[in-house]
């Protein structure tokens, strides 16, 4: 059994869909970040870094493994799936991966910040971020032009890609000129286990409408960059 340490985000449901995908039995803890849940000492005794996702495998001693790429790789390789066996496909899958937690999700978080959370509007922050987000999408578009996934086989390289990209809007950033990228995301979307992983914990708002639900949700947002930010003054 693993105890997944999570909440509704994209770096969250990356985890909840490939246990899913795995078939692998887990019980779901869904921290309250607005609180500071992940700061508590509890929580950092299983991740010093005090971010989710995390998860604690009651198999193997209760092993502990925190970054959502490190966790991804850890369950393929409990599972031998997921993730090709030899070393040429296992390098294509971890290139992309990487692509995603060092280019994708970090330009969509700081588009996310600037352009719904913070309480300025920094119009070159917006553009810079937004743009990256967009020359970031053409990249994958173009691949995806002669690939039906990111490294061969569906792979988690695809989950923790997708896991980000499916919440474009909500960085203020269109694909309906990205075809490649729109079939990939909407072939993906359709697998029965990522329906399942993303509503583990569901999100609380619909990240395609600004609705007042979605606007309630980012004045939270904000507070939570304010404190971080008191917090960084602070230190």
């Amino acid at each position: 059994m693993i105890d997944l340490y999570t909440a509704a985000t994209p770096n969250g449901h990356k985890i909840s869909i490939a246990l899913e995908e795995l078939a692998l039995p887990y019980t779901l803890h869904a921290l309250d970040l607005a609180s500071g849940e992940q700061k508590e000492p509890w929580f950092l005794a299983i991740n010093p870094n005090g971010r989710i996702p995390a998860i604690v495998d009651r198999a193997e001693d209760d092993f502990a493994v925190f970054e959502s790429g490190a966790i991804l790789l850890y369950l393929a390789e409990k599972t031998g799936r997921l993730l090709p066996h030899d070393a040429r496909g296992r390098s294509r899958v971890a290139q992309w991966l990487m692509f995603q937690m060092g280019g994708i999700g970090p330009m969509m978080g700081q588009a996310n910040v600037f352009f719904r959370y913070f309480p300025e509007k920094i119009q070159p922050a917006i553009d810079r971020y937004q743009g990256e987000c967009r020359r970031l999408f053409r990249v994958l578009d173009g691949h995806l032009r002669d690939h039906e996934y990111l490294a061969g086989d569906y792979s988690i390289a695809d989950i923790a890609n997708w896991a980000w990209v499916r919440t474009h809007r909500w960085s203020g950033v269109d694909i309906d000129d990205l075809p490649r990228l729109g079939r990939w995301r909407d072939q993906i979307r359709s697998r029965p286990a990522v329906q399942k992983g993303i509503a583990a914990p569901p999100s609380a708002i619909d990240r395609d409408a600004d609705d007042e639900q979605a606007q309630k949700f980012a004045a939270e947002a904000r507070r939570m960059v304010e404190m971080g930010q008191s917090r960084a003054g602070g230190s």
